[in-house]
């Protein structure tokens, strides 16, 4: 059976989504948790208020929020592609856990 995953290095991200990585990777993670938060605050206010439908709706902002929080940690962790500029100015791998290894590798089980 053919493998088709692919491996660190072999493809890269384009400019557009490096572009809005570096701009959104100034953004604390902390804010997208307050956002979710808040969303669950709002959300159970309205339940309150017996607006289901717009309780509904807001919501279903946490979860959202809360995934693009985990995506600005680990731009921040590993950067675009898992890539970062060495002192001499060539291209390396960042030390990030190869995704061979098992959890119980890791956690040394």
């Amino acid at each position: 059976m053919a493998d088709y995953r692919v491996g660190r290095g072999e493809s890269q991200e384009d400019q557009f989504t490096a572009a809005i990585e570096s701009t959104t990777s100034k953004v604390p993670s902390s804010a997208f948790l307050a956002l979710a938060l808040a969303s669950m605050a709002v959300s159970a206010t309205f339940q309150a208020m017996r607006k289901r439908d717009e309780s509904l709706f807001i919501g279903q902002w946490a979860a959202p929020f809360l995934l693009l929080g985990i995506y600005n940690k680990m731009v921040k962790q590993h950067g675009s592609d898992g890539r970062k500029q060495d002192q001499s100015g060539s291209e390396g791998y960042s030390s990030y856990r190869s995704p061979e290894r098992s959890y119980s590798q890791s956690a040394g089980i």
